[in-house]
């Protein structure tokens, strides 16, 4: 299955979500138009008509326009505002920030390499739109960010954090109350998870099980993985490369799981990908075909798993869910038996709407990727068109 910046491992495996980030690319022009809306509570209204889904598309300024390149948005906050990241012609990255008058912000974080595939990368944005994430330097090394709502950007580096290359810092999450967290890999390329008081204070873990070889160890997830209460969800990596799910309570303690059916194998088992305010936590399972599958775990420890009619049954096919909003809605991208990807949206009560955006690629590995929905369902994320170049959506509810 092809994914966005999995959302994490290298390029567009489903796993980028959480380790090296380097990710995708695209670019944009709108479409339709957004209908009127307000802010309630401060949240978007998009008011009391029914109305069918609009979808815009939207490219940064900079963003490159060949294979590989182009915008990436990530997470959308209740307010509407999009962030992500764009590739542009040099194989570079750069954040970006789009306001809801569409406007669009781009920014780089100081110190940040200008070498291919390095730069900065936003992953998580809270409701005040303060925005973590990570950037790479010119040796290779990664190190985290904090960027405020007005722009001021603060850089910072978790103790024990290698500095060699694919090494460092990477903020995953932040939540309202500024707190982030994230992964931190050391000089032998080891995962340790890390949380980040609002006042800089940082606290290590680990989660038990994980392996000790390169790239093993404690892993997360981007955009809501850490929810208002402080509790955090992401995958462990073992010793064989099979994953297994987390959860660590606010104070501290750790819980593993499993999703019945997941696999065992490398590259096979449990991948939370985001935890609600109820501590609803959802994501996706690799069976022992290497096929992918949607899952919820509730608060009290069950499980329900789906699938999206469509979604593929082969290897490296079938359903991701990565985003799942206060209400319990849940988007993400599932591949069809031909590895085209198609966005979805799975609310509470299990209902599944499919859909497309307008100049998605119908090859393998292109097509529609939704990333993120906020608590309205205005869902963000990029789709892949023919030529293999990224472009931001925005589905408005």
């Amino acid at each position: 299955m092809t994914t966005p910046h999995l959302r994490k491992s290298i390029g567009r495996s489903p796993l980028w979500r959480a380790f090296l980030l380097i990710p995708l690319v695209f670019a944009c022009f709108a479409l339709v138009q957004l209908p009127a809306a307000g802010m309630q509570n401060g949240v978007l209204d998009w008011g009391n008509t029914p109305l069918e889904p609009a979808i815009i598309t939207f490219d940064a300024p900079g963003a490159g326009t060949g294979p590989g390149q182009g915008t990436t948005p990530y997470a959308i906050n209740p307010a509407g505002t999009i962030m992500g990241s764009y590739l542009d012609a040099s194989n570079v990255y750069y954040g970006f920030l789009r306001a809801t008058d569409s406007t669009i912000t781009t920014f780089a974080a100081p110190g940040a390499g200008t070498g291919p595939y390095q730069g900065t990368q936003p992953l998580s944005i809270n409701p005040a739109r303060t925005i973590t994430g990570v950037y790479q330097d010119a040796s290779g090394a990664y190190h985290g960010f904090l960027r405020t709502r007005d722009g001021a950007i603060t850089t910072f580096d978790v103790p024990g954090a290698g500095t060699g290359p694919n090494q460092g810092t990477v903020p995953e999450d932040i939540n309202p109350a500024e707190t982030i967290s994230g992964i931190y890999r050391n000089a032998s390329l080891v995962n340790h998870g890390f949380v980040r008081a609002p006042n800089g204070a940082v606290t290590t873990f680990d989660v038990p099980g994980g392996g000790t070889g390169p790239f093993q160890g404690t892993g997360m997830s981007s955009v809501d993985c850490l929810n208002p209460a402080g509790a955090i969800v992401g995958p462990m990596f073992d010793s064989n490369d099979a994953f297994h799910g987390y959860l660590r309570a606010p104070n501290g303690m750790i819980t593993v799981f499993d999703v019945p059916g997941a696999g065992t194998g490398s590259g096979q088992g449990t991948y939370p990908t985001g935890i609600n305010q109820a501590g609803t936590i959802q994501g996706f399972y690799v069976d022992s075909s290497d096929v992918y599958h949607g899952f919820v775990r509730a608060p009290n420890g069950a499980f329900t798993t789906f699938d999206v009619p469509g979604a593929g049954t082969g290897p490296g096919q079938g359903t991701i869910g990565f985003n799942i909003n206060a209400p319990g809605a849940i988007t993400g991208p599932y591949a069809d038996g031909s590895d085209v990807n198609h966005g979805f949206l799975r609310a509470k009560n299990g209902a599944i709407t499919t859909f497309d955006v307008p100049g998605a690629g119908t090859g393998p590995g292109q097509g529609t990727i939704p990333s993120c929905n906020n608590p309205v369902d205005a869902i963000t994320g990029d789709y892949i068109d023919s030529s293999n170049v990224a472009h931001g959506f925005l589905r408005t509810p």
